[in-house]
C-alpha cells in the first residue's frame, strides 16, 4: 500500500484486498486495562464510521493494522452488503485514514440480560457447581468445562470475551478459539474474527482457515449470516435457540434446528442441522444433553449464562 494513504486515491481503490501472512503467537493480553497501557495498537484498533463509510482496524501487531471498510454503515448497523474492502497500514496510516471518522464502541443490547424465573441460572460469577471441570478467575468462568446437567430443547444465554492477540494471524483457530458445544455435538463457534470478510472469495490469499471455522459459524458447516464479532477484550453475547432432534426408539424422525442471535443480530435463523458439526459429527445424536464451552488453550472467559429448558 502506498506509504503516504493519499485519501482520495485510497477511497478509489478500496477494494484491493490486502494479504494475509502467517504470524507468530506472540504476546497476550486478558485485561483491556493493562493492553491499553502496554499496547497502543490496542487503542487504534476498533470501529469507526464517516460520512457513509465504516471502518474496522484490525490488530496485526507491532504496529500493523488491516482494516475493513463498509459501505453504508458497520455490520448489522447500516451495512448495505455490498463488497468489503480490504486495506493494509501501519500507525500512521491508518490514523490518517481515520482521522475524520468517528469511532465508536458498540455494546450487545443483550448484555446484563436478565434470566426470566423459570431458567436454571449455569453461572452468576458466584460458583462453578454447575459444570464439570469448571474453573473461576476473577469472577468469570473460564472455558474448558460442560453442564452436569442434560437438557432437551433450550434458550441460553451467555456472555464471552475473546483475549487480545494481535500477532496471530487474522483467522488463525488459535486466535481466541473456544466454542458452544449444544449437546457436545454442534458448535457454534467463538475465535476472534472481528473484521474479517467471511467471503473466503475476496481474499488474495487464503486465510489460515476456512470462514466456516470463524466466530458466530456453525463449526465447518454454515457461515454466519453476518459476522458480527466485536473487538477482543470486549463483551459479547450469544442467545441460542436450540430444538433437539426427535427419536422413535433408536431412529431419528426429525433433525436438530438453531436460531442463533449474536450481540443483538439473528446470524443464524431455525437452521436445520442434519448432524452435528466439526468433531461433534462423529459423534452419535441424542435426544437430551449438555452444554459445553470448549477448552482450546486460549484464555476465553464467560459470565452471566443461564438457560431455559422448553
Amino acid at each position: 500500500m502506498n506509504r503516504t494513504l493519499a485519501l482520495t486515491a485510497t477511497l478509489a481503490i478500496l477494494l484491493t484486498v490486502g494479504v494475509v501472512k502467517q504470524q507468530a503467537a506472540g504476546p497476550i493480553w486478558t485485561d483491556p486495562v493493562k493492553a491499553t497501557e502496554e499496547n497502543p495498537d490496542f487503542s487504534l484498533q476498533g470501529e469507526y464510521i464517516q460520512a457513509g463509510k465504516a471502518y474496522q482496524v484490525v490488530a496485526l501487531g507491532k504496529g500493523h493494522f488491516h482494516v475493513s471498510v463498509y459501505n453504508g454503515g458497520l455490520p448489522g448497523v447500516g451495512w448495505d452488503r455490498s463488497p468489503i474492502g480490504q486495506i493494509r497500514g501501519n500507525t500512521e496510516e491508518v490514523k490518517e485514514l481515520t482521522k475524520h471518522a468517528h469511532r465508536v464502541t458498540r455494546q450487545s443490547p443483550r448484555l446484563g440480560a436478565k434470566a426470566p424465573a423459570n431458567a436454571t441460572i449455569l453461572f452468576d460469577g458466584t460458583d462453578a457447581k454447575a459444570w464439570d471441570h469448571g474453573k473461576i478467575s476473577d469472577g468469570l468462568l473460564e472455558s474448558g468445562s460442560q453442564t452436569f446437567q442434560s437438557f432437551g430443547d433450550f434458550q441460553l444465554h451467555l456472555e464471552f470475551r475473546l483475549p487480545f492477540k494481535p500477532e496471530t494471524t487474522p483467522g488463525s483457530q488459535d486466535r481466541g478459539n473456544s466454542g458452544i458445544y449444544s449437546f457436545n455435538r454442534y458448535e457454534t463457534q467463538v475465535l476472534d474474527s472481528f473484521g474479517l470478510d467471511l467471503d473466503i472469495n475476496a481474499w488474495k490469499e487464503k486465510p489460515q482457515s476456512d470462514p466456516k471455522q470463524w466466530c458466530g459459524c456453525l463449526y465447518k458447516f454454515k457461515l454466519a449470516d453476518t459476522n458480527m464479532c466485536f473487538p477482543p477484550l470486549t463483551w459479547q453475547s450469544y442467545d441460542i435457540h436450540f430444538t433437539a432432534p426427535r427419536f422413535e426408539g433408536d431412529k431419528k424422525t426429525k433433525n436438530a434446528r438453531i436460531t442463533v442471535i449474536h450481540n443483538g443480530v439473528t446470524i443464524h435463523d431455525d437452521v436445520e442441522l442434519p448432524k452435528g458439526t466439526g468433531a461433534g459429527g462423529n459423534r452419535k445424536e441424542i435426544a437430551r444433553g449438555p452444554i459445553v464451552l470448549q477448552g482450546h488453550g486460549n484464555p476465553v472467559r464467560y459470565r452471566n449464562i443461564w438457560i431455559v429448558e422448553k
